[in-house]
This record gives C-alpha cells, sequence and structure tokens, in this order.
C-alpha cells in the first residue's frame, strides 16, 4: 500500500491518500481521543504525540498536529499507522453511525443552503482535506462549521465571506451574509 500525502491551506493540517475508501459516505471529525471512541483509526492516530485533530472523508484522512510539532517527526509515525491499519484491514469507525442525517425540519431555505453546500462547496473544500457544514440560518445569516483542514485554517474566513457568501446570495436571495459557527478550540 502506498500512501500519498498532500498539504491543505492549514499549514497545521495535513491530507493523506490511502489509495481506498475511507468511510462509505459523509464524514467525520474527532477533536479529542474521547470523541476517537467510535474509530478505532482515530483512537490510534490520536496516540500519536502531536495530533491535535482527525478527519475523514471518502477517501483521505486529515490530521492536524498541535503548535510547535514538527511534521519532519509526526510524518512518517502517521503513514506507518494508517499503513498498518488500512492494510489489515481494520474498521475505520467501530459503529456504523451515518453522518448523512435527514433534516425534516428544516425550512426550505435550509435545504437550498444544504444542497448547494453539498453540490458546489463540499467537493471543493475536501480537496484541501476538509469540509464545512451547515448549522442554521438565522435571520438572514448562515452559520457555517469548519471541519477538517478548515478547522483554523488561515484562509478559511476568505472562503466563507468571499466564496460561499457570493454563492449563497446568488442563488438564495434572503441569505444576507454567511458567519462561521463558533466553536471551542482544539
Amino acid at each position: 500500500m502506498f500512501i500519498e500525502f498532500e498539504e491543505t491551506p492549514n499549514p497545521n493540517t495535513l491530507k493523506f491518500l490511502p489509495g481506498q475508501q475511507v468511510l462509505a459516505s459523509g464524514t467525520r471529525e474527532f477533536k479529542t481521543l474521547e470523541e476517537a471512541a467510535v474509530s478505532p483509526l482515530a483512537t490510534r492516530l490520536f496516540t500519536l504525540d502531536g495530533v491535535q485533530g482527525v478527519f475523514f472523508g471518502r477517501d483521505f484522512v486529515s490530521v492536524t498536529r498541535a503548535e510547535g510539532i514538527s511534521w519532519d517527526q509526526l510524518k512518517p509515525m502517521i503513514l506507518m499507522l494508517l499503513m498498518e491499519h488500512l492494510s489489515a484491514g481494520l474498521p475505520v469507525i467501530s459503529e456504523e453511525a451515518s453522518s448523512a442525517t435527514v433534516h425534516e425540519d428544516d425550512s426550505e431555505i435550509a435545504r437550498q443552503i444544504r444542497e448547494l453546500l453539498d453540490t458546489r462547496v463540499k467537493p471543493a473544500v475536501a480537496m484541501d482535506g476538509g469540509n464545512i457544514e451547515f448549522s442554521r440560518f438565522d435571520d438572514g445569516i448562515v452559520f457555517l462549521r469548519m471541519e477538517g483542514a478548515c478547522a483554523g485554517c488561515p484562509s478559511s474566513t476568505m472562503t466563507l465571506k468571499h466564496s460561499i457568501e457570493g454563492l449563497l446570495k446568488h442563488f438564495i436571495p434572503e441569505v444576507e451574509r454567511v458567519e462561521p459557527e463558533e466553536l471551542e478550540p482544539y
């Protein structure tokens, strides 16, 4: 097995491409060892000194390092761990919990926002090892959560304000602006 890696716009996050499916659908993000309990692979990654976040996409794993940790030291350990785990056919997620959820209580505007994010935004940010999730639409403001490489990325504000906000405002006149959902830091 050969695992490639790519830099992301977030200097603290690398995207690892194992050349095989990681998740059947959706994405999963883990910010702590406790959150990672449902994932044998994420749990193993958190045992490496300096791993601060793990994000799974369909065919990639993004790992966020702590400040002051060198990629030169951490990257070989991540590559070895990923190769061992995936080559052995071990599960990525122990409990198959789908991240694709039906949002029956969504308004028509929320459904339109989700559809635009799913078809036009998520594929682009997944290329950089991240994800953007719709949180809520409140009084003309769309709140989005940045995940994976997008969380803490220096260019995430520009992406939200210039790209995503423009797209949503163009297709949905009720959207006045886009804001990041404020979350606890890693």
